[in-house]
C-alpha cells in the first residue's frame, strides 16, 4: 500500500473516532414536578360615613359644632395610618377681610374617644392646612399597653370633631356673611414590608 493511502486511511480513522466521541448518546433517568405559585396583592379600601363632615349655616363667634363620622377599612390589608389633608377657600362677600377667616376656626379631632385621653389634633383650621396628621394615632389612652393606631381589615373607627368659631373679644364683623369651604382628604396607607419565611408551615 502506498504511503499516500496509509496516511489517508489514518486520517479517516481518526475522524471517525472523534465523531463517535462527540456524537455519542447517554441514557439517564429523569423526573419533573410542576409548581404553581401565586402572588396576590391585598386591597386597601377606605370608606367614610357620612361623606360630609359638616354643613352648617349662620354661625357666629362662640358657636361650637360637634360632629361624628366613621372611617371604615373595607379592604383586606390593615390600614396603619390615615393622613388628613386640608384645603379651604374663603368667600369674602364684602371684600373687607383684614384677616383669614380660617384663623378664627379652632379644630379639635379625637379618635376612638372611648379609650383616648388626649386629642390627636387641636389647632386652627388655618394651621391645619400645613399639617398632615394621622387621625388614627393615639399617644395616650386608658389602660396603657400597645397604642392601637390604624384600622384593621374589616373594622371601623369613629372620629370625633369639634369646630369652634373662636370669640376673641374683638370686632369680628368682617366675617359676617362670609363662607368657609373646607376640603378634607383622608389618605389611607399601609405599614412597612412583611417578611414571609418559607419554613413557616402557615405559609406553605
Amino acid at each position: 500500500m502506498s504511503f499516500t493511502k496509509n496516511v489517508s486511511k489514518g486520517i479517516m480513522s481518526a475522524a471517525l473516532g472523534l465523531s463517535l466521541i462527540g456524537g455519542g448518546t447517554f441514557a439517564y433517568f429523569s423526573d419533573a414536578v410542576e409548581t404553581q405559585n401565586t402572588f396576590a396583592a391585598g386591597t386597601l379600601d377606605l370608606g367614610m360615613n357620612p361623606n360630609t363632615v359638616v354643613n352648617i349655616n349662620n354661625i357666629k363667634p362662640g358657636d361650637e359644632i360637634y360632629r361624628e363620622f366613621t372611617l371604615e377599612n373595607n379592604g383586606t390589608l390593615k390600614i396603619n395610618e390615615v393622613l388628613l389633608n386640608t384645603k379651604y377657600t374663603v368667600e369674602d362677600v364684602k371684600s373687607d377681610n383684614a384677616d383669614d377667616f380660617a384663623r378664627h376656626i379652632k379644630v379639635t379631632i379625637m379618635y376612638n374617644t372611648s379609650s383616648a385621653t388626649s386629642p390627636i389634633i387641636e389647632t386652627t383650621l388655618y394651621d391645619l392646612q400645613n399639617q398632615t396628621p394621622d387621625v388614627t394615632e393615639i399617644d395616650n389612652f386608658v389602660g396603657g399597653g400597645e397604642v392601637p393606631d390604624g384600622i384593621d381589615a374589616g373594622q371601623k373607627e369613629k372620629i370625633f370633631v369639634l369646630f369652634e368659631f373662636v370669640e376673641n373679644g374683638e370686632d369680628q364683623n368682617q366675617f359676617q356673611g362670609d363662607t368657609l369651604k373646607v376640603d378634607w382628604t383622608f389618605d389611607a396607607k399601609t405599614g412597612g414590608s412583611t417578611y414571609y419565611d418559607d419554613t413557616d408551615p402557615n405559609n406553605n
